[in-house]
């Protein structure tokens, strides 16, 4: 894994690789062709990039008792809703509408990164990322994902880990 890049500009970065590099995070950036036929930004993401899906991770926006909520999952299972209201310290989750997921985070569905969202949101990421030296998640659009550890993620975007993860 990279250090940050030596001289990226600000202005020529996603807003999650910018937030990455003002942190000054140790991370990598991983580019791919998009399908814009694929059935799974994440699987996709996956296999053009070579890493196993355990490792991969897909950001979710769910609404927990009326409040927009960052899951964080492998993309090789899915989210439980009911372990997220509960890691959440809510009792019922839906997914959020996706205009309003759209809006808040300001990143298009499929894009979606947990950092350099245009509003925090509390974030809860799978506890399954602690067994992971570095895992995957988006960079803020559809074709491009960073690298880096799940310590660094959960301390940039304020997450708990809990198990809100199903295989």
């Amino acid at each position: 894994m990279a250090k940050k890049p030596k001289k990226q500009s600000q202005s020529g970065g996603t807003p999650a690789t910018v937030a990455l590099i003002a942190a000054g995070t140790e991370f990598s950036v991983h580019a791919y062709e998009h399908d814009p036929a694929s059935a799974s930004y994440g699987e996709e993401a996956a296999e053009a990039l070579g890493v196993s899906p355990d490792r991969v991770f897909k950001t979710l926006v769910a609404d927990v008792d009326g409040r927009l909520t960052v899951a964080v999952v492998p993309v090789a299972g899915s989210l439980d809703l009911k372990a997220l209201a509960t890691a959440a310290g809510g009792k019922r989750a839906t997914m959020a509408d996706p205009a309003a997921a759209e809006r808040t985070t300001g990143y298009v569905r499929g894009g979606i990164s947990p950092l350099g969202q245009r509003k925090r949101l509390p974030t809860v990421l799978d506890a399954s990322a602690r067994s992971h030296p570095t895992i995957c998640v988006s960079a803020g659009r559809r074709g491009l994902e960073v690298e880096l550890s799940p310590t660094d993620l959960a301390t940039l975007t304020d997450a708990t880990f809990a198990p809100i993860a199903r295989n």
